[in-house]
C-alpha cells in the first residue's frame, strides 16, 4: 500500500479503536478512517454494568471515554454512522451517510444483545449494551424499583449486583437449571445459587418467560412477579448483518469466518472482536470470544498482518466478572470432555476449578477470589503446561508447582 492508501475501521467500541491505535504504533502512515453508529466519542463496555450503574442521582457522571487523542494519531473519527453494506468489487462501504472508500477493511462491528421476542420498545423493558442503554437504567436504580431480571449469565448477575446494591428488589428468571448453564458445568455452577440467597436476590431457575404484562412478567408455568423495570441479558450475536453478499463468509452463528491471521474470505479484508470467529491451533477448534481482552489482543495482530505482517493469533481467552461481592475470572477454553479439578471448596469465598485434556495439559481455569491461580494458570496454558491432577486439586500448592 502507498501512504495515500485508505485503512477504513467499521466499529468504533475496544476491537475498533485499538485497530487505530495499534495500525500507528506500528509505523503506519497510511490514512484511517474509524467508523462508529453511536453519537458518542468511543468508551469501553465493562463499566457500564457497574460504575455507571452505581452512581448515584445528581453525581457527576462516571467518563468511560477511551483515553485516545484520535487528532494527534491522524484518525478520521467519523461519529453516528452506521454501515448498512459493503461492495468488496469497488471497495467501499456503504454508511447511512454515503460510500466511504477504502483499499483496507477492518470489520469491528461486535456484537448486539439478543431481544426477548416481541418486546423491542416495550416500556420498561431493558437491554444492557450501550452507554444510552446504562443510561436508562440509572433512573430504575435510583428509584428502587422492582426488577426482574431475564438470564443468569455473566451481564444478569452483574446486573443483579448493581440493583441489589442500590436498594433494588430484584428476581432473576432463568430457563435453564442453574445459573451459567452454557458456559460452565453444574459442579461448578450450582453452589453460586448461594451466591444470588446471600445478596437477596429471588433466582428462579428452569422457568422460561411467557410473556410481558404492564407490571408483571408471567413464567410458563402461569406465575407471576411483579415487575416496574425487565432488564434482559440472554445473550449477545455478531453484528454482521451489513456483509450479507458480500464475499464475506460468515459461520452459522452469524460470526465472521477469520482465518488464523485474522484475515476474511474477501480480500484486503480483516475482521477482531466480538463479530469474528477464528481457528485455533491451542483447542483443535474456531472459537467466539465475546469478552474484552479479545478486542484488545487481536487488534495487535490484525495491524501487524495488515501492514504485511504474517503473525498467526491464538490467543489465550481470558476474561472477568464482578457479582455478588467476588472477583470472578477464567482462561482458556474447556471442553465437555476435559477433566474437572476442584481446587479447594466451591461453598468457600475463594476457589478455583482447572480443566485438564487428557494428556494432562492444562485447559482452562476458573478462579473465584483467587487471583494468583489464574495469572500462573493463564502463562501455564499459554506454554500447553500439563499438570498432576493430584497437587492441582491442593489449593495449598500454587500451580506452578503441580506441573509434571
Amino acid at each position: 500500500m502507498s501512504e495515500r492508501s485508505v485503512i477504513l475501521v467499521v466499529g468504533a467500541g475496544m476491537a475498533g479503536v485499538q485497530t487505530a491505535v495499534a495500525l500507528r504504533e506500528q509505523g503506519s502512515r497510511h490514512a484511517i478512517v474509524l467508523l462508529g453508529d453511536e453519537p458518542h466519542p468511543p468508551y469501553d463496555r465493562p463499566p457500564l454494568s457497574k460504575a455507571v450503574l452505581l452512581g448515584s442521582a445528581g453525581s457527576a457522571p462516571v467518563d468511560v471515554r477511551f483515553d485516545v487523542d484520535f487528532d494527534a494519531l491522524g484518525v478520521d473519527l467519523r461519529l453516528g454512522v452506521r454501515a448498512q453494506a459493503l461492495r468488496t468489487d469497488d471497495r467501499e462501504v456503504v454508511t447511512d451517510a454515503g460510500a466511504v472508500r477504502y483499499d483496507h477493511l477492518v470489520v469491528a462491528t461486535g456484537a448486539y444483545p439478543v431481544a426477548l421476542p416481541g418486546t423491542t420498545g416495550l416500556p420498561g423493558v431493558h437491554l444492557l449494551r450501550t452507554l444510552d442503554d446504562a443510561a436508562a437504567l440509572r433512573p430504575v436504580l435510583d428509584a428502587k424499583q422492582k426488577v426482574v431480571v431475564v438470564g443468569a449469565g455473566w451481564i444478569g448477575a452483574e446486573f443483579a449486583t448493581a440493583a441489589r446494591q442500590a436498594g433494588c428488589e430484584v428476581t432473576v428468571v432463568e430457563s435453564a437449571d442453574r445459573p451459567l448453564a452454557s458456559a460452565l458445568p453444574a459442579a461448578v455452577t450450582a453452589p453460586m445459587r448461594e451466591w444470588y440467597e446471600e445478596a437477596g436476590v429471588t433466582l428462579r431457575t428452569g422457568m422460561a418467560v411467557a410473556q410481558l404484562e404492564q407490571g408483571a412478567v408471567v413464567l410458563a408455568d402461569g406465575s407471576r412477579i411483579p415487575a416496574e423495570a425487565v432488564v434482559v441479558g440472554i445473550g449477545a450475536r455478531p453484528e454482521t448483518g451489513w456483509l450479507a453478499g458480500s464475499g464475506v463468509r460468515l459461520a452459522p452463528d452469524g460470526s465472521v469466518l477469520a482465518d488464523d491471521r485474522l484475515r476474511t474470505t474477501a480480500p484486503g479484508v480483516f475482521a477482531v472482536g466480538d463479530c469474528a470467529s477464528f481457528p485455533s491451533a491451542r483447542y483443535g477448534e474456531r472459537l467466539l470470544v465475546h469478552h474484552w481482552d479479545n478486542a484488545l489482543q487481536g487488534p495487535r495482530t490484525a495491524a501487524a498482518n495488515l501492514l504485511g505482517g504474517d503473525e498467526p493469533y491464538d490467543p489465550v481467552p481470558y476474561f472477568w466478572s464482578e457479582q455478588f461481592g467476588r472477583f470472578v475470572q477464567y482462561a482458556g477454553h474447556h471442553a465437555d470432555g476435559d477433566t474437572l479439578v476442584l481446587r479447594g471448596d466451591p461453598a468457600a469465598p475463594a476457589w478455583s476449578a482447572c480443566w485438564l485434556r487428557g494428556d494432562g495439559r492444562l485447559a482452562a481455569v476458573l478462579a473465584v477470589g483467587r487471583p494468583r491461580d489464574l495469572a500462573q494458570a493463564r502463562k501455564l496454558i499459554a506454554r500447553s503446561a500439563a499438570l498432576d491432577p493430584a497437587r492441582a486439586a491442593d489449593p495449598a500448592v500454587p500451580l506452578t508447582s503441580a506441573v509434571r
